[in-house]
């Protein structure tokens, strides 16, 4: 008699093991699919896993993808924090900007699969993923703005708006960095450290 095959089984993890397993899984569909594609067993796939044992560590797609986010904003936020300096001296705010912008640029860099739904933000993002987003940019605009204030207060001026200064820097930094994640090798990371000291030399810096 002919013997059906044994069913392979998922080999067995700690739970905080296979929870990192099953979020990196969901991370791994939405770089690659959006989260159109994200489901318990498009999950279950990505991972060799059967859907029981998804089911057994989340209690669905919603508290996964909710967790997923979670994880994903502290990773973030922990990489911009290490990014952005928070005690300026005036007298070293123009190396200090130029700093930051090249260590955002090696950050992307070095996770872009942690960056790419957030500078890419696919079609079918959440709306509370994108409310993250926005909050966590607002943070960044925040230091940039500092940054910016302790500079011109270094030299004297010229006058200008920080505020909208700050907005247009982290947009051109997440264009910058849209670019790294799609096209990594079109353009090299000290370009954009490049223009941000040519602005800050037309403001009048030394």
């Amino acid at each position: 008699m002919a013997t059906r095959p044994r069913r392979r089984y998922a080999a067995r993890l700690p739970p905080d093991e296979r929870r990192t397993q099953l979020l990196d899984a969901a991370l791994a569909i939405i770089d690659r699919d959006g989260y159109a594609g994200v489901s318990i067993d498009a999950i279950a796939r990505e991972a060799g896993v059967t859907r029981p044992v998804v089911y057994s560590v989340f209690d669905g797609l919603g508290p996964l993808l909710y967790a997923l986010l979670d994880r994903q904003e502290r990773r973030a936020l922990r990489e911009l924090v290490a990014a952005l300096p928070t005690d300026i001296a005036p007298e070293d705010a123009d190396a200090l900007l130029l700093e930051t912008v090249r260590r955002l640029v090696a950050m992307v860099t070095a996770d872009p699969a942690t960056w790419r739904p957030i500078l890419l933000a696919p079609a079918g993002t959440p709306a509370p993923v994108r409310e993250r987003i926005e909050r966590d940019r607002e943070i960044v605009r925040g230091r940039m703005r500092a940054l910016l204030e302790a500079g011109l207060a270094q030299r004297g001026g010229p006058p200008l708006d920080t505020e909208i200064a700050a907005h247009s820097l982290v947009a051109v930094a997440e264009h910058f960095g849209r670019i790294l994640v799609e096209e990594p090798d079109r353009f090299d990371g000290e370009r954009l450290v490049d223009a941000v000291r040519s602005l800050l030399v037309a403001l009048g810096s030394s």
